[in-house]
């Protein structure tokens, strides 16, 4: 009887291309879990709801950006009463102009959904064999268990039975979930309870507030980030039409905003000549020594910034994933 793993060869394993390795082009990858995190009234809801509303009617994420697996979706709102959750929806459709009755929107309705609980977490899968689904947007994850966040053992096993669904089914899965309220060097590390629900995460969006502006942060695993960005909630003429808008990219150099020190090392690498060291930054920005090297190695990790021989340089304004078509219709390109 043979027991063994099964293997392949490292050149027959499939090749992944531009298209299929993203849901929403640049925002959130194919197949990925993930969190959309802020803290309260940052509109994580509304976000959630624009990212799967675009999947289902194929339509640009926030007018920008291209769905490239365009399908049904599945989500479930354990905050929001039905006639709440057909309210908001009912605004994005008028928004942009789409007939409710023709999206491939599928809302779970049960009262409660406890995904530390065996039985639930079968129903759940039963649920998207049954839909099958490109997202599913489970909002908020405080809601849908009872284990203590900050365990990283007992949240292992909520993030595993998530992470099996994704890779059994290849559905995408956006949990919505709290930050709190300490800073830190990366948005991700911010999120409330155990540092594994950062490291869990494929594709992350963060919504943070800072002098009146809700500010857009981008994260994945295996591709750039864009550059922060600026979200307004708005409504139509008749205000009925409330969804998101993208302002465009943050400006470290905006006189109502006070420069980050990721700002400054931005800008300092961004007007220099040729890649600098360290020593060179530090000196020209006349900084903390050991939260200048933190700062670069998230510039880093978020790729932005890279680093070779010669020093620290800048990587290409917009990711690769984004084509020539795509970057034009970015509002900061």
């Amino acid at each position: 009887m043979n027991t063994a793993l099964p293997v392949v060869r490292a050149c027959d394993l499939e090749i992944l291309t531009e298209q299929e390795r993203w849901l929403i082009r640049a925002i959130w990858g194919a197949g990925c879990v993930g969190m959309i995190g802020g803290a309260p009234k940052s509109w994580k809801t509304w976000f959630g709801l624009e990212l799967v509303f675009s999947v289902v009617t194929g339509l640009p994420f926030l007018g920008k950006f291209v769905v490239e697996k365009p399908g049904r979706a599945l989500i479930y709102l354990a905050e929001d009463s039905r006639p709440q959750v057909r309210s908001r929806l009912e605004c994005l459709c008028a928004s942009r102009k789409v007939d409710i009755r023709k999206l491939d929107l599928f809302i779970i309705t049960s009262p409660v959904l406890r995904l530390d609980l065996p039985d639930q977490q079968e129903k759940l899968r039963d649920t998207v064999m049954q839909i099958q689904p490109k997202v599913v947007l489970l909002d908020p994850l405080v809601r849908l268990h009872r284990l203590d966040e900050n365990n990283a053992t007992e949240m292992a096993g909520l993030l595993g039975y998530l992470r099996g669904l994704q890779r059994e089914l290849d559905v995408a899965i956006v949990l919505v979930h709290h930050v709190s309220k300490r800073a830190r060097p990366q948005p991700g590390q911010a999120l409330r309870g155990s540092s594994d629900l950062h490291a869990w995460t494929d594709s992350a969006a963060y919504l943070t507030w800072r002098n009146n502006q809700l500010h857009l942060i981008l994260e994945h695993r295996a591709a750039q980030a864009l550059p922060p960005m600026v979200l307004d909630l708005v409504a139509g003429p008749d205000g009925d039409s409330v969804h998101l808008e993208l302002r465009g990219e943050v400006s470290p150099s905006d006189p109502q905003q006070k420069p980050t020190m990721a700002g400054q090392v931005l800008k300092v690498l961004r007007t220099a000549a040729k890649p600098m060291k360290r020593t060179e930054i530090r000196e020209v920005l006349k900084v903390n020594n050991e939260k200048l090297g933190a700062t670069l190695l998230v510039l880093q990790k978020q790729g932005r910034i890279r680093r070779n021989p010669q020093g620290w340089e800048l990587t290409a304004r917009i990711p690769a994933a984004c084509g020539p078509k795509e970057q034009q219709q970015l509002p900061f390109a």
